[in-house]
């Protein structure tokens, strides 16, 4: 990890969740089931929690993050949202137990009543940190590869491309081995996720099932699952369809970062927590993936990808350092380079080459994705439609009145129009990301 005089300003993190029960995904759309958060994966978070902790809210940490507070939450300096469609709400549950580890109880989570009465928030002082939980059937930002039409050709197309023909020749040894473990699952490349997550959970919470199962199978099953994982969500180029699930996030990672660099906005810490998904897009976009091909796969419950925003010792713009910890894999963060760098890159760099194929509005999603009926599309094909609609209409009446009353409907129309999409989220992902241009003096 690097070693340097540089100024931390602040971090964004992009967060998986922890150790859940068994998860159902189709293999061609990826619609997931429900499925709930163990303690284990609890346990995992918290721990997580405590050592981002210990690593920007410690005063002696060479990585401190001056500006925070370290005992009570200031909730105008810390941003965390979750993704409360996929996987349930083993997500928003993991963001939970992390920021228990991130700001453990304190006795200064107090208030004196006017009789002189001293209250102590509950359980010994819990603080509660506010969670923006994104609602993925109006909002895509965070899921943007659910309903997908164009993302779901992406995955067809590689189940059918030679490619994808000979890894499954290579593997038909192996998958013909399989069946006595999977309790009637289908054994098919295609369905290799689905098989690799119920090996995975058995093994980890069932002893009959890991004690039965041969030393190596779990390892080819992963090495296997991370293969088709990687090339379902990658893609030969930036703004490929096969990176959406990044794409969809980019404008408020991107947003995030500009204010943490800001002088002038409190923003210092950021969590958007996430199913593993995104990570693969992001490694594939960054070039991370290429230059450490261990980091093509399924990255581990728990893990954490930190991008600190630094302001250099001798001055001049903000620089961006990737730190990535894999779960429990790892004990701590490593740092890795980013778009053909070693190290830092400029914030600037970052956001001028990603900034161009995120994707920044619904509507833009629906056209991406040729959706025209789900996850607010259809309520824009009908708001699109019934302005049109309105405005064409004519009425028995003479020209100066058709021109104001046309003027009137026109603006009324419009109105509404605009009102429904804020109603609905579908006007934009926040705040939209801007070419880059610094702040700092």
């Amino acid at each position: 990890m690097s070693s340097d005089s540089s100024t931390l300003l602040g971090v964004v993190l992009m967060v998986r969740h922890g150790d859940r029960a068994g998860l159902y995904q189709d293999p061609l759309t990826y619609a997931a089931s429900h499925t709930t958060i163990t303690p284990l994966g609890a346990a995992q978070e918290l721990a997580l929690g405590a050592l981002l902790r210990q690593r920007y809210l410690n005063s002696s940490s060479p990585n401190h993050i001056a500006s925070m507070n370290t005992g009570l939450v200031n909730d105008t300096q810390v941003v965390v949202r979750t993704d409360s469609g996929d996987e349930g709400g083993v997500i928003y549950a993991s963001a939970n137990a992390l920021l228990q580890g991130l700001f453990p109880p304190t006795d200064s989570a107090n208030t004196t009543l006017s009789n002189g009465t001293t209250v102590t928030a509950p359980l010994g002082g819990y603080q509660y940190v506010p969670i923006d939980a994104v609602n993925s059937a109006i909002d895509v930002e965070l899921e943007g590869f659910t309903s997908c039409n164009t993302y779901t050709t992406h995955v067809s197309e590689f189940y059918n491309s030679t490619f994808f023909s000979q890894k499954q020749n290579e593997s038909t040894a192996f998958l013909e081995s399989l069946p006595p473990y999977l309790d009637g699952r289908p054994v098919t490349l295609e369905n290799m996720w689905n098989i690799f997550d119920f090996m995975n959970v058995n093994s980890i919470h069932n002893a009959t099932f890991n004690n039965s199962l041969p030393a190596t199978y779990l390892s080819q099953a992963r090495d296997l699952a991370n293969w088709h994982e990687y090339y379902t969500f990658s893609d030969s180029s930036l703004d490929g369809i096969g990176n959406i699930a990044m794409r969809t996030m980019l404008p408020s990672v991107i947003t995030q970062l500009q204010a943490v660099a800001n002088a002038s906005n409190p923003t210092s810490f950021v969590v958007e927590a996430i199913s593993y998904k995104p990570f693969l897009s992001l490694f594939n976009q960054t070039g991370i993936a290429e230059q450490n091909t261990s980091l093509a796969g399924i990255v581990n419950y728990a893990a954490a990808v930190a991008l600190e925003v630094r302001a250099p010792a001798d001055g001049g713009e903000p620089m961006l350092r990737f730190l990535f910890k894999n779960g429990t894999d790892d004990a701590d963060f490593n740092q890795y380079g980013l778009l053909g760098s070693s190290g830092d890159v400029e914030l600037s760099k970052f956001v001028n080459t990603l900034y161009p194929t995120a994707v920044n509005t619904t509507a833009e999603w629906c056209t991406t994705c040729g959706n025209t009926v789900s996850r607010g599309c259809g309520a824009l094909q009908l708001a699109t439609q019934q302005g049109r609609e309105q405005a064409a209409v004519h009425q028995p009446i003479s020209p100066v009145g058709a021109g104001f009353l046309g003027a009137g409907l026109t603006i009324f129309v419009f109105i509404v129009t605009l009102g429904v999409l804020a109603f609905l989220g579908l006007l934009t992902f926040g705040r939209r990301p801007r070419a880059y241009k610094s702040e700092k003096a």
